[in-house]
């Protein structure tokens, strides 16, 4: 007998359906990113207070965008293969690639051959990021399932763990009006930088020049940043902040504060920088780094589609104005690249960058050390790439913008394609970073495919993961997908690590066995089944740890915390959810 909440899901998957078939979709469940012919996106319906749902990925069961080319699943070249090890060349840079499946609770350290040679397990799925420090000790960004924000790359805690699995230090940042989502940057001093929303009334945002027409949402999420100094075993201070909020230009009413000249000023954010009404989650933040050499921040704005640069050498108090710093524009943008039609400089087709994430510098000792590396989603057009760029700068240091003209560079000095542009697509999600011998590191996040590629385009290594929501998968099954096209073996990014990191140096990294179960396990698990609604998926306790290559059988820990469903009284699952 189904129970209330399993019927509603049925029925609205059913109503779905009927309006899928009548052509009502693609007028009705665009997904942020698509505009209709005013230029003003649609609201999707069945989510709460009628909240859109932004970033949906096309294609796949129930699909929001059905315009939207599918997330396509990734191909072996070995027959019948569908997960783990696809190929793995000498031409590959050795090392240890850190991952932690989007729908789980367990973190994996694996290396080239696919083989898990550690892990850790945490209370939480990832919110979004995980990251080794230098003393083997793991941060893990945790989605806390905070009900009053982002529903993308909610976040809400880090915790770090030592390398025997011990929780060391847990922060807390989630509360009615803050939300820490998607990033982390850990600074050498031992602070942290985290990617901050902030809750904005109706009231706040017709006083910052806003439109009310143009706001989906009647309120906005701006992005902030701080800076936490850790207290050890819990709890931090904040010792920096930057928010997005004073930094804010705009032209169409000159009774308030921050009007101005936008062309003019390109330094500041422009409040129609999207081009569109907005939602809530207004820059959509989803990546940042800091370069300890420049002392300076790159954040990526995905509602923009920019990356934007910030002086991290400023104060508080300086980073709220316009002046101080090393670049003596406080908090101003002191570079920004992707969109000039965002600060006036060009229109929507001078647009280089695409909903993107995973903005970086490429570090010393890597090709192209300096340069920054982005995921270049391409949401609209339909294929992903990488772009590496060399921002403009003269002998100071200072970055140049040309009068009349908008901020180089005007292409990138190094990019990544597939050869048949939509074989390599990831909607949402997804990151790539240089790797010392000059190879690039991919993780097309949205449907769990990792992969290395040369300077010349070659593929040298590829992996997809095996783990989906509640467990593991067998040799030859494919992972479910959500209402979106996302897989349920989804990776927002991941990073690898030389055998020499400071962070692995007389660890035990034995061998421990791959992830994914045995070819004869095909058809049993149920975990290709992952897409039916939460009450509906069998098996959902399954194991998360790794199988051993000569014993069959699950391994360690516990799987999944992926209990309870969608409701209208409840936010997104972290399935379903925009990143």
């Amino acid at each position: 007998m189904m129970n209330a909440q399993t019927c509603r899901i049925r029925t609205k998957k059913a109503l779905l359906a009927l309006m899928a078939a009548g052509g009502v979709l693609a007028s009705s469940m665009t997904a942020f990113g698509q505009e209709e012919s005013d230029g003003r996106p649609p609201r999707q319906q069945g989510q709460g207070q009628d909240r859109p749902r932004e970033g949906g990925g096309g294609g796949g069961k129930g699909g929001g965008r059905a315009a939207m080319p599918e997330n396509k699943t990734p191909v072996s070249p070995t027959p019948g293969q569908t997960v783990g090890m696809f190929l793995n060349t000498p031409k590959a840079f050795s090392g240890y690639t850190l991952f932690a499946p989007k729908h789980n609770d367990v973190i994996y350290l694996m290396n080239n051959a696919g083989q898990v040679v550690h892990q850790w397990k945490s209370a939480y799925e990832p919110g979004q990021s995980v990251y080794l420090k230098p003393n083997g000790n793991l941060l893990h960004c945790c989605f806390t399932k905070n009900k009053g924000f982002t529903s993308g790359g909610e976040g809400g805690r880090v915790e770090e763990f030592d390398w025997d699995g011990r929780l060391v230090w847990e922060f807390e940042y989630s509360n009615d009006q803050h939300l820490s989502h998607h990033d982390i940057a850990p600074l050498p001093n031992g602070n942290i930088l985290l990617l901050v929303v902030e809750k904005k009334s109706l009231a706040e945002c017709l006083a910052a020049g806003f439109n009310p027409e143009m706001l989906r949402d009647r309120q906005l999420f701006p992005d902030s940043i701080i800076e936490v100094q850790p207290t050890y075993p819990k709890g931090g201070t904040i010792v920096w902040e930057w928010h997005v909020w004073d930094h804010l230009i705009q032209n169409a009413d000159k009774t308030k504060a921050n009007y101005g000249d936008i062309a003019a000023h390109p330094e500041r954010i422009d409040v129609n920088c999207n081009g569109r009404a907005v939602p809530a989650f207004w820059n959509h933040m989803n990546s940042i780094a800091y370069n300890p050499k420049l002392d300076q921040i790159v954040v990526s704005a995905r509602g923009c589609n920019e990356v934007w640069f910030l002086d991290h050498s400023t104060t508080t108090a300086e980073a709220a104005s316009h002046a101080g710093g090393k670049h003596g524009k406080g908090g101003d943008l002191i570079y920004r690249w992707g969109n000039p039609a965002a600060y006036g400089h060009g229109t929507m087709s001078d647009k280089q960058l695409v909903q993107q994430h995973d903005v970086q510098w490429i570090p010393d000792g890597c090709p192209g050390a300096g340069n920054l590396t982005i995921f270049n989603n391409g949401y609209d057009r339909g294929w992903s790439s990488i772009e590496e760029i060399v921002p403009p700068v003269d002998a100071s240091g200072r970055y140049i913008l040309e009068p009349g003209k908008a901020y180089g560079p005007a292409k990138p000095v190094w990019h990544y394609e597939a050869k048949n542009r939509t074989d390599f697509f990831s909607s949402e999600i997804s990151g790539a970073h240089r790797l010392p011998n000059g190879n690039t590191l991919i993780c097309a996040g949205v449907v769990g495919h990792l992969f290395e590629v040369t300077p010349a385009g070659e593929t040298v290594w590829q992996y997809v993961n095996p783990m989906v929501r509640g467990g593991i998968l067998a040799q030859g099954e494919l992972p479910g997908k959500d209402v979106r096209g996302h897989l349920f073996n989804a990776v927002f990014k991941v990073h690898r690590y030389a055998p020499d990191y400071p962070g692995l140096a007389g660890r035990d990294l034995t061998p421990k066995g791959v992830i994914e179960l045995p070819a004869a396990q095909k058809g049993k698990t149920g975990m290709d089944k992952a897409d039916a609604s939460p009450d509906e998926s069998p098996g959902g306790k399954g194991k998360g740890g790794v199988r051993g290559e000569r014993r069959g059988g699950g391994g360690g820990g516990k799987g999944g915390n992926s209990t309870g469903g969608d409701s209208e009284e409840r936010p997104p699952r972290n399935d379903q959810r925009e990143q």
